[in-house]
């Protein structure tokens, strides 16, 4: 239903944002511990798992490129804020060095958190703009979900397995030269709120990624040349009205293309995206489709692929969000 007063759709909301909330929500003098539990239980997987993880190894310059892609390092939130972009740009040369030359051979695993490890002090981190229940803040470490946001992207365009992506309860910042699909990015909390792909083929991806002067720059190469190539875009996008709140949703989906002839061989849902929207949204109804030619960043001859299996990290963070990094 459309409520003319503020040309916004009414709807329910998705079962996950209709949750009782969690016991470290009703006493936060618990969230602590929770957090330490979850810590604690995602390093039990890392060591009696039975995922045999990818790391950084040296190993030649693979031919065939999978997938590029770039995001702009500074952009114009507020004077103010400057200071923390400045700042995220230092946290990202560390973490990109780490992920610059991880190959993730078959029936290996890549874990962000993993990789990337803790961002302390200790090790060099210092304070970026994190995202905390929707606010922006200063902490150590943020700025990191950039870097994870360009793994996503590339990931999609590729035929690893996407594993474990955050799910976003926020939309922040509204769409001021965005480029790339609402609701394909991620959140970063060490340690059990992670990006992680598997690799179920035969062939072997080397990451690649660095700091530029005005960019965050990265690319995927394979061993081999692949089959399919891969579009990925929104359709279905939305502002929406629950209980005197405001929403967005839409969904991502991608075309499966066959690289030698050229034609699509099928559509396919990848994520639908729900978030609590931090600004005012437009005064209008915004429901539309966005083609994939809008997002198409590719390079001639670039292919694309990705599979979808998502599997949507528990929300305790998502909804009480000690730490969701955002650039």
């Amino acid at each position: 239903m459309v409520n003319p007063a503020e040309g916004v759709v009414d709807f329910e909301l998705p079962d996950r944002m209709r949750a009782p909330k969690r016991l470290s929500e009703r006493y936060p003098a618990l969230y602590p511990i929770a957090v330490k539990v979850h810590q604690l239980r995602r390093y039990w997987q890392w060591h009696t798992g039975d995922d045999v993880w990818a790391t950084k190894q040296p190993f030649p310059e693979l031919s065939y490129r999978v997938k590029t892609h770039k995001s702009l390092l500074l952009r114009q939130l507020g004077e103010s804020e400057m200071w923390l972009q400045h700042n995220k740009v230092h946290n990202l040369k560390l973490a990109a060095a780490l992920v610059d030359g991880v190959v993730v051979r078959p029936g290996e695993t890549f874990s962000f958190n993993k990789v990337v490890g803790n961002a302390t002090r200790r090790r060099g981190f210092v304070d970026g703009m994190k995202l905390s229940n929707g606010q922006a803040r200063a902490g150590v470490g943020g700025g990191l979900c950039q870097l994870a946001n360009l793994l996503v992207w590339m990931f999609m365009h590729s035929p690893l397995t996407m594993v474990e992506r955050s799910e976003h309860s926020f939309d922040p910042f509204p769409d001021n030269g965005r480029v790339l699909p609402w609701g394909v990015g991620c959140s970063i909390v060490y340690n059990y709120v992670d990006l992680v792909v598997r690799n179920d083929t035969e062939t072997s991806f080397l990451l690649k990624v660095s700091v530029g002067d005005k960019y965050l720059q990265g690319e995927i190469r394979s061993d081999r040349e692949l089959e399919h190539s891969y579009s990925v875009y929104a359709l279905n996008e939305e502002f929406l009205e629950h209980a005197g709140e405001h929403f967005r949703r839409n969904e991502i989906w991608r075309n499966v293309i066959d690289r030698r002839t050229g034609n699509k061989i099928k559509a396919e849902l990848l994520k639908e995206n729900c978030a609590l929207v931090k600004y005012e949204p437009p005064s209008a109804p915004s429901s539309g489709n966005h083609s994939p030619s809008q997002y198409d960043d590719r390079r001639p001859g670039e292919h694309r692929q990705v599979d979808q299996r998502v599997s949507v990290v528990d929300d305790e963070v998502s909804r009480s969000a000690l730490g969701e990094i955002v650039s």
